[in-house]
């Protein structure tokens, strides 16, 4: 009787077991259909609304009439009533660093306004201080800031080692420069990383020296500044672990389904590779290692291991950087700065990172292994040398479709967008900075040239399919702010900057969903919603095209589902 007994229990619990399998399987398979609000298909040139969407094993099942949906959901199919919100394919990131966002939560904000509230040298400290007290930094432990604009400083005083001493005679501090290519140390700072007055600068780098003496005086950039980078303090497994999933935190809030890490080190490879290794990615991040790590990454991995995702990991190509800059006065021109250079030479064009032949020889391993590239070049100097690089680099075929990615392009020429149109180049284009540093453009470069910087409408007159990018954390990782500032243009001040330049709210959503999967050839898989594509979605409390265009920055991500799972919901 105990053995029968035994066995019906037995059975009962695989029957149990069973039914949950059954309705775990189910759940998994049921079909989810959106309607009830403005659905933008982004296919096409011109605005294309579904009135349903039903997504299905992470996948789009079907987009298009309400009754059609309702077949194509098959039974038991969930209904999500957007109860006229807008639902649109999740943005792509077409180029940030990633790897910064790891540890914003431990950095104080020294932005100035609208970013932050460091709209001076005792508003950065206050920052800084700030921090020091929430997170209770002891003496001696390196405090850091992010976001220091020398360009928005009042009176023309400039954040510097003696400020930084003064206000913190106990810590070492570093305080980034909003570019990402340098930062102002203290003296303890210095000392740390081992910068003296005896310390040479570097071919392509900037070391700021006390007036009359040759006493680094804070502000470090371009290549004498990786050293320090390279040096800074890792933090512990559980803490990169929190890190990881914080930083994307802050790309799915901003209904970012698909994030770039635009420069990467060898350490930064695997911090990302080991979050995949461990499933802690929930959105996709595309990594482009520097040219300077080339032969220490593929001593890990070889050609044929990029272009393909590896639990929402992918190697994207390689990083070539040309030059800084513009508002840090560091980006490479063919006329010299109104302004002179950051350490006040005269008839400055700023400089190369490399030479060109360098850059030839750089670019040339790249496409030998069938790879992409993508440059950073904002001066119209250092898109010269890109053009001339993928010449001489293309083995005398250079309209072959590489997709070679000219990161920023900001001062790009009408000529150089002729090149791109002919050599299949793609420019990342940066509209944010005509609100963040118009003014500090206007005054190094002048009105004309200013107006000029990021041309997507003359881009997409040409042909070109131009993304448009938020270089995080140089400006806030906010994608209705970057639609905003391509269709409006318009500075801090209230000023309109390169008025014929504006293009409509459409084509700025096209250069951070349809243009940028085609960026990253992904095309087939993203950027439009289109049956068979990733179910990489974001939901919107008012729709873009609707709204007035100065409202536009305004616009809330409500939700961002990736593959089909709710990845943040406000």
């Amino acid at each position: 009787m105990k053995t029968l007994k035994t066995l019906t229990i037995i059975f009962g619990i695989i029957i149990l077991i069973s039914c949950k399998q059954d309705q775990k399987e189910a759940l998994i398979n049921t079909a989810v259909v959106y309607s009830g609000g403005d659905i933008i298909t982004m296919q096409g040139d011109l605005p294309e609304y579904a009135e349903a969407l039903v997504i299905k094993d992470g996948k789009i099942e079907f987009v298009g009439s309400s009754a059609d949906a309702m077949v194509a959901a098959g039974e038991g199919y969930q209904m999500i009533n957007l109860n006229g919100k807008t639902l649109m394919p999740g943005f792509i990131d077409p180029h940030s660093h990633f790897i910064n966002s790891l540890g914003m939560s431990s950095q104080a904000n020294c932005s100035p306004s609208p970013v932050g509230e460091a709209d001076d040298v005792a508003g950065i400290i206050k920052s800084l201080k700030d921090l020091k007290t929430q997170k209770s930094i002891p003496d001696g432990q390196l405090i850091m800031g992010y976001g220091y604009d020398d360009n928005a400083m009042p009176d023309g005083h400039l954040l510097n080692r003696d400020d930084l001493d003064n206000a913190f005679p106990n810590n070492p501090i570093m305080v980034m420069h909003v570019s990402l290519h340098g930062a102002v140390l203290n003296s303890k700072a210095m000392e740390q990383f081992g910068i003296t007055a005896k310390t040479e600068t570097p071919p392509g780098g900037i070391i700021v020296r006390k007036p009359g003496t040759n006493e680094p005086y804070g502000l470090i950039m371009e290549t004498a500044f990786l050293p320090v980078f390279a040096n800074l303090p890792k933090p512990t497994d559980e803490q990169l672990s929190q890190q990881v999933k914080d930083g994307q935190m802050i790309y799915a809030a901003a209904g970012i389904t698909t994030a770039q890490e635009g420069a990467s080190h060898i350490g930064d490879v695997g911090i990302i590779q080991k979050a995949a290794d461990n499933n802690s990615l929930f959105i996709d991040v595309v990594s482009y290692p520097f040219i300077t790590e080339y032969d220490t990454i593929f001593k890990l991995y070889s050609p044929e291991d990029f272009g393909k995702y590896n639990n929402h990991f992918k190697l994207g190509g390689i990083k070539i950087t040309i030059d800084g800059s513009p508002q840090g006065r560091t980006a490479l021109f063919t006329t010299p700065y109104l302004t002179g250079g950051p350490s006040g030479e005269k008839n400055w064009m700023g400089e190369s990172t490399f030479t060109q032949e360098e850059v030839n020889q750089m670019l040339k391993k790249v496409y030998d292994k069938g790879l992409q590239c993508t440059f950073h070049a904002n001066g119209d100097g250092a898109i010269d040398m890109c053009i001339k690089a993928h010449e001489y680099a293309s083995n005398g075929n250079p309209t072959k479709e590489r997709r070679t990615t000219i990161i920023h392009s900001q001062f790009v020429r009408l000529d150089q967008l002729d090149k791109y149109v002919e050599y299949k180049m793609i420019p990342s284009l940066y509209t944010e900075h005509t609100f963040f540093f118009a003014d500090a453009h206007i005054k190094n470069r002048g009105l004309e040239q200013a107006s000029f910087i990021s041309p997507m409408k003359t881009a997409i007159a040409k042909g070109l399919k131009p993304t448009n990018h938020t270089d995080f954390n140089v400006a806030p990782i906010d994608q209705m702010m970057v639609v905003w500032t391509a269709v409006n243009r318009i500075s801090r001040n209230g000023e309109i900057i390169g008025a014929d330049e504006r293009i409509s709210p459409y084509q700025a959503l096209q250069a951070i969903t349809s243009s940028a999967a085609y960026q990253y050839f992904e095309e087939d898989k993203k950027g439009t919603l289109e049956k068979g594509k990733l179910a990489d979605l974001v939901i919107l409390d008012s729709n873009p095209l609707k709204v007035a265009p100065m409202k536009i920055k305004e616009i809330k991500v409500l939700e961002t589902i990736k593959e089909g799972t709710t990845i943040f919901k406000k």
